[in-house]
């Protein structure tokens, strides 16, 4: 299903079919993507300004606290299965062996109880590695704060994210889907979603799954501020956050 030599998914006929059948290709309203769009670009240009001093004292202290560059970026998978480059405040040491979250998220894409050698699930997440010796002391801030996806507010500009959305996955990860999980897929995947206000990794891939599978099937304006403005308590509170 997977042709990784192209770097995009190779959908399925049943795959392309049930998208058709269910409207998740397309919202119902014609002028929602724009107006999402318009919402996206003007939002993303606003926090950029506004948050560029904090995003300065964060780049100031991953350099003084591990070498390396304070953004990573990395391939992740967009909209119809086309690879992008994703940014991210560093939270990890440079040049991290990624086998361990390869391992991880093969067992918890196929509804595993992940267990990895070195580490163990976080109790408060439960599918979260704890004890993940990859990640710097100012990167095990930044991932409780949420505060390291900033820079995919770049990526929201680019048009490669929107602000509400499927969280983007990385490749290994897609190559572990099932047929009706590509159906997350169908639209740019997002800064926050409702999965991430309803659990975020305290929640199984399958629910995760299905409750982005509901947001593009409702998705709409109001429903988008609704989850953006949702966002904000769940970020503060640090709730099941890495």
């Amino acid at each position: 299903m997977i042709e990784a030599k192209t770097n995009t998914v190779s959908w399925s006929r049943n795959t392309t079919e049930t998208m058709r059948r269910t409207g998740l290709a397309a919202p119902r309203i014609s002028l929602y993507p724009t107006a999402k769009r318009c919402m996206d670009v003007i939002c993303a240009a606003v926090l950029l300004v506004l948050l560029s001093p904090l995003m300065a004292l964060i780049t100031l202290a991953i350099k003084l606290d591990s070498p390396g560059p304070a953004v990573f970026r990395q391939k992740r998978v967009g909209r119809w299965g086309q690879d992008f480059t994703m940014f991210k405040f560093r939270s990890m040491y440079a040049h991290a062996d990624e086998e361990v979250h390869r391992q991880f998220a093969k067992e918890y894409i196929n509804g595993n109880t992940p267990r990895i050698a070195g580490s163990s699930l976080n109790s408060g997440a439960r599918y979260k590695l704890n004890g993940d010796r990859r990640i710097t002391q100012v990167g095990k801030w930044l991932r409780r704060t949420s505060l390291d996806e900033l820079p995919q507010l770049i990526n929201v500009l680019k048009g490669d994210m929107s602000l509400v959305g499927p969280r983007p996955a990385v490749r290994y990860e897609v190559e572990e889907y099932s047929d009706w999980h590509l159906q997350r897929l169908a639209i740019l995947p997002g800064l926050t979603g409702l999965a991430q206000i309803s659990g975020r990794s305290g929640l199984t891939f399958e629910k995760i799954v299905r409750l982005d599978l509901l947001y593009i099937k409702r998705r709409s304006l109001a429903l988008d501020v609704l989850i953006l403005l949702n966002t904000i308590p769940v970020v503060l509170k640090a709730k099941c956050a890495a």
